[in-house]
C-alpha cells in the first residue's frame, strides 16, 4: 500500500503482547480440563491469524476437532517443562527478535536447552555429539570427528548442501556395513496393566490393529480417531498377557496421554503409567548388531532364536531386565535396547567396548531419517497427523477390520475402503537434481503431475544409498473442471510425469509407492564385483 509511506503516526501505543516457546500460537482442547479451550499467543499475529484460527477452534468447540491439520498450533505439544517461569523469560527473549528473521532448515533454538537428558548426554557429547531440541529432550544430530572444525559446522547456515553431509554419509555407511549406536531415550514410553482383561480390551478398541498377540511379539499399529486419521503411530510390546509397553514420538507425549485417559474407563484394575523417563533406549543398527548382543548376553541373537518384531527382557553386560526388541524404526537389522536408566551407562560402555571389533561407531537422528525416508517409512507430526487414515499411506497390514470387535475410527475405514482414497503417499526419487549445485528438498515443496498441482512434500532426505535426493509426499488429483478432489488409483500414481518444485525450479522425479532401495543395493553391488573384476584383469 503505497499510501502508509506518507501518513503521520498520529499516537504510539504500547502494550503486552503474548508470545510462545516456538513462535507459533496456542489453540486447542486443555488435556487437564475438559471442555476448556485456549487460544492465545498469536506473538504479534494476532490480527493476520485471527480469522483462521477463530474458524478452527470453533470447529474444534462444536465437532470435536478443526478441518485442517493444527497440530503445530495444539496446545498439548507443550507440557510442564515449558511453563518455568525462567525457560519461558529466557526463551520469550531469543523468540522476540527471530520473529522476523530467515529461518534456515534444521535451526535449533538456543535458550532453554539441556533441560531433558539422557544418562549418556556427558558420554557423548565428549565424543563429538551435536544436538538438537525435541519437546525439551536433547537428541543428537550427528558426530562430529576430532579432525573436523566445530566451529564452521555449527555457525553453517545454508538452504543448500550442508557441511555435515559427508557426517552423516558415513555414519548411513556404518549402519549398513557394521554396526551404530543412537541414543533414542526422547520417546515416549507408556505401559498399561490390569488385574485382568481390561488393558486388552481398551488397546483393542482404541488401535487398529490386533493386539491380541502371543506375550512378547511387537505391533505397530495406529491410535485413530472417528474420521480414521492418525492420533498417534506407535509400537506396542505385549510383555505378558495383561500388561503392555507402548512406544511414541517424542512430542506425543502430552497428547498421547490425554487421548488415552480421554477414552480409557476410570476403573481402579486398569493403570496407565508414563515410564520415559525410566528407561535409555539405544538404537543398534546394522548387521553386526547380532553379534554385538550375542557376545554381551551369552544367547543367540539370529533371526532363528529372535525373530523380527520380538520382545524378550534380557542381560546385557552385568545388567538385568533389558528390555531388547528386533527392531530399528529404519528398516535396517538390528535391536532396539528399553534400559533401566541406572544401567544405562554400563550398557552403552559394555556394547561400545565389545563392538569395536566390529566397527562400531555412535550415530545421530540425521543418519536414522536418511535411513527411514529411502525405506518409505513415514513419521507422524511430519507424513502423517489426524487427517491421514492408514489406507492412505499404505499401511493396511496395520488394520485389522475383522480382528473381532470394534474399534475407534473403523467406519471410517470401511467406508473409505468402498469409496476409495482422495490422497495417497508416495515416494519421489529426483533424477536431475544436482546435490552440489542446486536448493535441496527439505519439506513442504509443491508436486507437479503432468504440469499440474497435485500436492506438497512432507519430508525429504537425501539417500547414500540411491545417490538421489528422496521426498515423501501425498499426491492428490484435482478435477481440471471443478477443482473438486477425486479418487487416487494406484494407476493414477504410476500413469503421471512427475516434478518437485524447489524455490520455483522444478526438477523431474520418479513416483514409487513402495520402497525401491534394494534395487539401488544390488545394482550398486553389481558394479563393484564388474569393477573389481576389471581391475583384477
Amino acid at each position: 500500500m503505497p499510501e502508509l509511506e506518507t501518513l503521520e503516526i498520529m499516537k504510539l501505543v504500547n502494550c503486552p503482547e503474548t508470545f510462545t516457546p516456538d513462535m507459533r500460537c496456542t489453540m486447542g482442547g486443555s488435556p487437564l480440563v475438559r471442555g476448556y479451550f485456549v487460544l492465545a499467543g498469536m506473538n504479534s499475529a494476532g490480527l493476520s491469524f485471527g480469522g483462521g484460527a477463530g474458524k478452527y477452534l470453533a470447529e474444534w468447540m462444536v465437532h470435536g476437532y478443526p478441518s485442517e491439520n493444527v497440530w503445530e498450533l495444539d496446545l498439548k505439544r507443550f507440557g510442564a517443562l515449558q511453563s518455568s517461569r525462567t525457560f519461558l523469560r529466557h526463551r520469550v527473549m531469543e523468540v522476540m527478535p527471530l520473529l522476523y528473521d530467515l529461518k534456515v532448515p534444521r535451526w535449533d533454538f538456543q535458550t532453554g536447552r539441556q533441560l531433558r537428558t539422557s544418562p549418556l548426554y556427558d558420554r557423548l557429547d565428549a565424543q563429538g555429539a551435536r544436538w538438537m531440541e525435541k519437546h525439551g529432550f536433547e537428541r543428537p544430530k550427528y558426530f562430529v570427528p576430532p579432525d573436523k572444525d566445530l566451529l564452521a559446522l555449527e555457525q553453517s547456515k545454508t538452504f543448500y548442501k550442508p557441511d555435515w553431509f559427508d557426517i552423516v554419509e558415513s555414519e548411513v555407511k556404518c549402519c549398513k556395513e557394521a554396526v551404530c549406536v543412537i541414543d533414542m531415550s526422547s520417546f515416549t514410553k507408556f505401559e498399561i496393566t490390569s488385574t485382568g482383561d481390561q488393558a486388552l480390551e481398551i488397546l483393542q478398541y482404541l488401535f487398529s490393529n490386533d493386539l491380541d498377540v502371543p506375550v512378547g511379539h511387537i505391533v505397530h499399529t495406529g491410535m485413530l480417531n472417528e474420521g480414521g486419521g492418525y492420533e498417534n503411530d506407535c509400537s506396542i510390546a505385549r510383555l505378558n498377557k495383561r500388561s503392555f509397553f507402548m512406544i511414541s514420538p517424542t512430542d506425543q507425549q502430552i497428547h498421547c496421554w490425554a487421548w488415552l485417559k480421554k477414552h480409557m474407563p476410570k476403573d481402579s484394575n486398569l493403570l496407565l503409567e508414563d515410564v520415559t523417563w525410566k528407561y535409555t533406549a539405544l538404537n543398534l543398527i546394522g548387521p553386526r548388531a547380532v553379534d554385538v548382543l550375542s557376545e554381551l548376553s551369552y544367547a543367540p541373537m539370529t533371526s532363528e532364536h529372535f525373530p523380527s518384531l520380538f520382545c524378550k527382557e534380557m542381560s546385557v553386560g552385568y545388567a538385568n531386565g533389558i528390555r531388547v526388541m528386533s527392531m530399528t524404526h529404519t528398516g535396517e537389522p538390528g535391536f532396539m535396547l528399553y534400559i533401566p536408566i541406572e544401567y544405562a551407562l554400563h550398557v552403552y560402555n559394555e556394547v561400545m567396548s565389545v563392538g569395536q571389533k566390529y566397527g562400531i561407531r555412535n550415530a545421530g537422528y540425521y543418519a536414522l531419517r536418511s535411513l527411514r525416508i529411502e525405506k518409505f517409512f513415514a513419521f507422524w507430526g511430519q507424513d502423517l497427523n489426524t487427517l491421514t487414515s492408514p489406507l492412505e499411506c499404505g499401511r493396511e497390514s496395520r488394520v485389522k477390520l475383522e480382528k473381532g470387535m470394534d474399534f475407534i475410527g473403523r467406519d471410517a475405514l470401511l467406508q473409505q475402503k468402498q469409496n476409495g482414497v482422495y490422497k495417497r503417499l508416495t515416494m519421489f526419487i529426483l533424477d536431475d537434481h544436482d546435490t552440489d549445485l542446486d536448493l535441496w528438498p527439505w519439506w513442504g515443496e509443491p508436486i507437479y503431475r503432468n504440469g499440474q498441482y497435485v500436492g506438497k512434500t512432507t519430508s525429504s532426505a537425501y539417500s547414500y544409498t540411491m545417490e538421489r535426493h528422496v521426498c515423501l509426499g501425498f499426491v492428490h488429483n484435482f478435477s481440471e473442471d471443478t477443482g473438486e478432489e477425486q479418487v487416487v488409483t494406484p494407476d493414477y500414481i504410476n500413469r503421471g510425469e512427475y516434478e518437485i518444485d524447489i524455490a520455483g525450479h522444478r526438477f523431474q522425479a520418479k513416483a514409487k509407492l513402495y520402497p525401491v532401495t534394494s534395487l539401488y543395493t544390488h545394482k550398486r553391488r553389481k558394479e563393484d564385483v564388474e569393477l573389481s573384476d576389471l581391475h583384477g584383469k
